[in-house]
């Protein structure tokens, strides 16, 4: 892992280790809940002073509530159980904004990321970072979907302009303290790598082992890793907006010169067919007219969508329920 010369490191705990809170987004996972707890107490009783282990159930089918109160009683685990399913960053914010210790520390339920991963995006913190990930060496993912996730991943970081797109992954560590960047976002879509540049650029990656699916299979489907590549560029970036304009402004450009194209026949030669080029230029100037307007008026309206979202960002279900 490389470190920016320009970032002054930040000053460790006076106690040394840290205080740390991991955050699972669960679903359908009742099979790998107690090992993955297992090892993550046993790896957190060494490299942190206090720690937490919160389970955020995101609307599971199967027994994964009851395990999740099992592991309550037997390793004093935290449950948090959403009404329905919301989603996998929809969870880890329910679960970011529910822990307590200093540094947060997010990954899968199933067993990819390695637990015994964690002393190394804690050591990445001490380097300046205020957000480090676990960059696998070598993603175990079904063919095909490698691909796929590369590319959702270049588009997004041409559109969103995040540089730390390349290194993302859902095995993350950060600085308690940034939620406080989006502390007040209450948007139905959640981003979790996206709110948390709004609280830093001090972005960093470390190497580490990704294992393959112990059971089951991925729940992001070629369509909904797409559906979730637009619904991050739509609710976070205005580029869409601004491409409408600009097709809408060219549209025009090319109206205007079809338009000059036949004027310019219409003078010059006596053999140009009466009445359909005009009226295509016309055509063109007026759609790209619309266009955009469209576009322009686009921009208002989102930053209109952006402040009056009321669909609730996760809703906990009740303990007494």
């Amino acid at each position: 892992m490389s470190i920016d010369a320009s970032i002054v490191p930040l000053s460790a705990s006076a106690a040394g280790e840290p205080t740390v809170s991991v955050v699972v987004p669960v679903y359908n996972s009742e099979a790998t809940l107690t090992e993955l707890v297992m090892r993550l107490t046993a790896v957190l009783d060494r490299v942190a002073r206090a720690h937490e282990v919160i389970l955020v159930d995101d609307g599971s089918s199967d027994g994964s509530w009851s395990v999740i109160l099992q592991l309550e009683q037997q390793f004093g685990t935290r449950g948090l159980r959403l009404m329905r399913n919301y989603g996998q960053h929809n969870a880890l914010l329910a679960g970011i904004r529910a822990a307590s210790y200093d540094v947060i520390v997010t990954l899968d339920d199933d067993l990819q990321n390695p637990p015994e991963e964690i002393p190394a995006l804690l050591e990445g913190l001490t380097g300046g970072y205020r957000v480090v990930y676990g960059t696998p060496r070598k993603g175990q993912y079904a063919p095909g979907r490698g691909v796929a996730t590369l590319i959702t991943k270049m588009v997004v970081r041409h559109l969103l302009g995040f540089s730390a797109i390349k290194t993302i992954s859902s095995f993350r560590a950060f600085h308690t303290e940034l939620r406080d960047a989006f502390a007040s976002y209450e948007g139905s879509f959640v981003s979790i790598d996206i709110l948390l540049t709004w609280g830093t650029t001090r972005f960093g990656a470390v190497a580490v082992d990704h294992h393959p699916r112990a059971v089951g299979k991925s729940q992001y489907s070629y369509g909904r890793l797409i559906r979730h590549t637009i619904d991050m560029i739509s609710s976070f970036s205005e580029r869409p907006l601004q491409f409408a304009s600009f097709l809408g402004l060219s549209a025009v450009v090319f109206g205007i010169a079809v338009l000059c194209y036949a004027l310019g026949h219409f003078i010059f030669s006596p053999h140009t067919v009466e009445g359909f080029t005009f009226l295509a230029s016309i055509i063109a100037i007026f759609a790209g007219i619309q266009l955009f307007v469209q576009g322009i008026t686009g921009e208002y309206v989102s930053r209109i969508h952006f402040r009056v979202m009321d669909k609730p960002t996760y809703v906990l279900w009740s303990r007494k329920e």
